[in-house]
């Protein structure tokens, strides 16, 4: 069963809010409580989105969306060059 998949910005958020809570004397543990995710999934968050604010977090995205198009320009080339090496050889 999937869960919901929450944004970049709303995880950037959560993280902030759970940080203002243990600034007031909550443990994490209630403080993640309190957002309606599981201790796992905070840490998680923490380690990819901490200390990040939206500017970088905007910034990260536009690079992920440049660097997915390189990607696929060499898997279309790679495919290319298999299918010609066979279409060489003889062998359909």
């Amino acid at each position: 069963m999937a869960g919901k998949r929450e944004k970049s910005e709303d995880i950037v958020l959560k993280v902030r809010q759970v940080e203002v809570r243990q600034g007031q004397g909550k443990s994490v543990h209630e403080a993640v409580r309190q957002i309606g995710v599981t201790v796992q999934t905070y840490y998680r968050w923490r380690k990819e989105y901490g200390g990040m604010t939206r500017d970088p977090l905007k910034r990260l995205k536009e690079l992920e969306t440049e660097n997915q198009r390189p990607k696929r320009v060499v898997a279309d080339l790679s495919l290319d060059k298999i299918i010609l090496t066979e279409a060489a050889r003889g062998n359909f």
